[in-house]
């Protein structure tokens, strides 16, 4: 239930997601002593364009298969990257797919929880959802896994975990490829996300991006965090022009800076029709569960995924 409103809820903020397709409850009792789940079994189908995983390329690196690695950049190639001429070419575009991606959480307030290289895969979607979660209110600490004690994957650090994974996925390739030509297809990764999270924040924002985008996106963190705002609130606020969003709610002593930066944007699209944004924070998830436990009551499930817009990918594979 949780990874169905992730895809559609990741889906309308615009994310590169994996699609939920089906869900069966099998009726039989489920014990998961090592974690918090419901015990109510289920299977679900997923949809994606690619299962092949950074882990699949580290197994085959671990085991000392050539070969298979060679076959797999061979396939990868073929299905996904035909411009890819090269492991490095391979490398250089899956860190592009993946800065794009890791962007596009920063842009939805997405906390992925397990950034794990078995969670990545080569086409850049995200799939795979376990502890989960969105922030309320920006804090680059927010983690989503109640066992990541250390903040590993805490939100603001999630750009560095996806550099962190690519360069695993470079180690495993450094089998079959150079390693200066890895090197440099793994330094396009930094300077790639910087450009897709202007990119992203902006284009949630429905407006131009500025000249320093860089500085617009720190004046845009730091208004957030000093405020605790809401943050899928900020968005809809601003979305497409300045008025009519909420002024008294946003301050001139910590906004003025933010709000005279963005007052020179151009809007780029209408404003939303809604008069609240969609959201899927913690507290939702479990109201929406406890019907469906107590009374198998799944209307409120229904009508939660009726407020999240439909998109269509197809596009970019």
């Amino acid at each position: 239930m949780r990874e169905v409103l992730a895809t559609r809820y990741l889906e309308h903020l615009g994310v590169n997601t994996s699609r939920s397709f089906a869900l069966f409850e099998t009726g039989e009792e489920l014990i998961r002593g090592d974690e918090p789940s419901p015990t109510r079994s289920a299977v679900l189908t997923r949809l994606q364009h690619s299962h092949i995983r950074f882990g699949t390329f580290q197994r085959q690196a671990f085991l000392g298969k050539r070969n298979n690695l060679e076959a797999l950049v061979a396939y990868c190639r073929e299905h996904f990257y035909p411009e890819a001429k090269r492991p490095a070419d391979l490398l250089r575009s899956v860190a592009a797919r993946s800065a794009d991606l890791v962007a596009s959480w920063m842009a939805a307030g997405f906390v992925h929880g397990v950034m794990n290289t078995d969670n990545m895969n080569i086409t850049g979607e995200v799939f795979d959802f376990g502890p989960y979660r969105f922030l309320p209110h920006y804090e680059p600490g927010f983690t989503a896994a109640y066992f990541d004690h250390g903040g590993l994957y805490a939100f603001a650090r999630q750009p560095e975990a996806m550099g962190w994974n690519l360069a695993q996925l470079a180690q495993s390739l450094s089998l079959i490829e150079e390693d200066e030509a890895l090197i440099d297809a793994l330094n396009s990764y930094a300077p790639a996300y910087e450009r897709a999270a202007i990119a992203h924040w902006c284009a949630r924002l429905r407006i131009t991006e500025p000249e320093d985008g860089t500085a617009f996106l720190k004046l845009s963190f730091d208004a957030l965090h000093a405020s605790r705002a809401g943050f899928a609130e900020f968005f809809h606020d601003w979305a497409g022009g300045p008025n009519p969003a909420p002024l008294q709610d946003y301050p001139d002593d910590i906004w003025g800076d933010w709000k005279a930066a963005y007052t020179k944007l151009m809007p780029t699209g209408p404003r939303p029709e809604t008069k609240r944004p969609a959201t899927l924070v913690y507290e939702e998830i479990g109201a929406l569960w406890q019907p469906i436990a107590e009374h198998d009551d799944w209307s409120a499930f229904h009508a939660k995924l009726g407020t999240f817009s439909r998109r269509d990918y197809a596009a970019q594979l």
